[in-house]
């Protein structure tokens, strides 16, 4: 059984920062990767950023120079810092586990940016 649990959203003005963290929780091989994702208002999930377990990672063109994903082998957890939020980066942003062939999904934590 993996369990993964999101913190660190929250409401947020144009120009702020949040860092989210994601606690990956079970069963869980060295070898994997996590990532964010999010869900804004009427759009379909869209990858935010990845990153392996041995550190390649790959970002959204939207959020590249803005966001830094990073991550704790030790603690099972993926981290999402990010700066110069914009309104469009509103969403709910969910964390993912890649184990193999498995996906495995947070509940989502919500992200506001406004004014």
């Amino acid at each position: 059984q993996v369990q993964l649990v999101e913190s660190g959203g929250g409401l947020v003005q144009p120009g702020g920062s949040l860092r989210l963290s994601c606690v990956a929780s079970g069963s869980i091989f060295s070898i994997n990767t996590m990532g964010w994702y999010r869900r804004a208002p009427g759009k379909q999930r869209e990858l935010v950023a990845t990153i392996t377990s041995g550190g390649t990672i790959v970002y959204a063109s939207s959020v590249k120079g803005r966001f830094t994903i990073s991550r704790d082998n030790v603690k099972n957890t993926v981290y999402l810092e990010m700066n110069s939020l914009k309104p469009e980066d509103t969403a709910v942003y969910y964390c993912k586990l890649v184990l193999s062939v498995l996906n495995y999904w947070g509940q989502g934590t919500q992200v506001t940016v406004s004014s």
